[in-house]
């Protein structure tokens, strides 16, 4: 495997220059992590084992800072009326001493100058805020949403209130580079929500969370989503939004190149690649990448990354022919 070349930039420095559309020494390659019952497969298809996957490939430092968000103690059976608020309220303490990452003082101290792009995941998006982990609940949530529409607006605004207060708790002793909004909530065909419902019950609630993110100058604001949620995109960019982050989407639907065209430079991107062209071998890889990434990277504020962590059913030979084309076209 040849050498990579020197890198001009840190890793934060890459970022924070694509994503305000500056000039870089080569877009940032992110990787979501390949597990290692992958790692297992891909020795016996030619990755040797004293090779480090990560030393074979530029790879830009990247942490995504994950916050606790839980209710404590744990409800047994999550809120469902507006007489459960109370508690709700009181089981989501932002000044609870384990919100933070234990490694907290570690990350703060080497936050400014280990060159490390850093993400703080701020929300988790409706269902999950709502405590949806299983078909019963989601059930639940469903008629909730269309029978009593007052009691998810409330809970949601608590939600936004804890989780600003959260990230402001985190911003008082971090610079980070980005906050995440998770939401999961698309279908194949569409959102689980209408545009309308989405900005009047969660965006609103994440008025609170936005705010605190302006006060602290984050200025990447990621709404990652997965499936097809692209009616939502004019309703995000509307609250403040200007990143998209979609994962195992619908790919026509979903299209990064028509998505450009729609939304302009106002909606930075990250992703985009089909994971299933990963899949399918050398040629469907060639033609996803080629006729993608260079007018993304041309245009600017693009991330390019598959739509899905990479797992077994991707090959050691594939994942080798996507991370060497992927260079090739963004190295020159």
């Amino acid at each position: 495997m040849n050498s990579q070349p020197a890198d001009k930039m840190t890793s934060r420095e890459r970022f924070r220059a694509t994503m305000g559309y500056g000039t870089v020494d080569r877009v940032p390659y992110f990787e979501e992590g390949i597990r290692k019952d992958v790692l297992r497969k891909w020795r016996r298809q030619g990755l040797a084992r004293d090779v480090d996957l990560s030393r074979l490939f530029a790879n830009d430092r990247r942490i995504e800072i994950e916050l606790d968000v839980e209710p404590h103690p744990a409800f047994r059976k999550w809120p469902s009326s507006k007489a459960d608020l109370a508690a709700l309220r009181k089981r989501l303490d932002p000044n609870r001493r384990s919100r933070l990452p234990r490694n907290w003082k570690r990350l703060v101290k080497n936050s400014e100058s280990d060159g490390v792009v850093k993400m703080l995941r701020v929300h988790r998006g409706l269902f999950l805020s709502m405590g949806v982990r299983e078909w019963q609940r989601f059930s639940e949530l469903m008629h909730l949403l269309a029978e009593n529409t007052d009691f998810v607006r409330a809970a949601m605004g608590i939600q936004g209130e804890f989780a600003a207060a959260l990230a402001q708790r985190a911003l008082e002793d971090m610079k980070v580079d980005a906050a995440i909004f998770s939401e999961p909530i698309g279908g194949n065909h569409l959102p689980l929500v209408s545009p309308k419902m989405y900005e009047d019950i969660v965006l609103k609630s994440y008025e609170p969370v936005l705010k605190v993110l302006r006060r602290y100058g984050v200025e990447t604001i990621i709404f990652r989503t997965f499936a097809n949620a692209r009616v939502l995109i004019p309703s995000i960019l509307k609250w403040g939004f200007n990143c998209l982050w979609a994962c195992e989407v619908n790919i026509d639907a979903m299209d990064y190149r028509a998505l450009r065209r729609e939304f302009g430079r106002d909606l930075r991107l990250i992703g985009g690649i089909d994971l299933d062209a990963l899949r399918r071998g050398r040629q469907a890889i060639y033609r996803e990448l080629t006729q993608k990434v260079p007018p993304l990277v041309a245009d600017g504020g693009y991330v390019p990354l598959a739509d899905g962590r990479v797992r077994a059913d991707v090959t050691y030979e594939n994942y080798v022919t996507y991370r060497q084309l992927l260079q090739a076209l963004t190295r020159s």
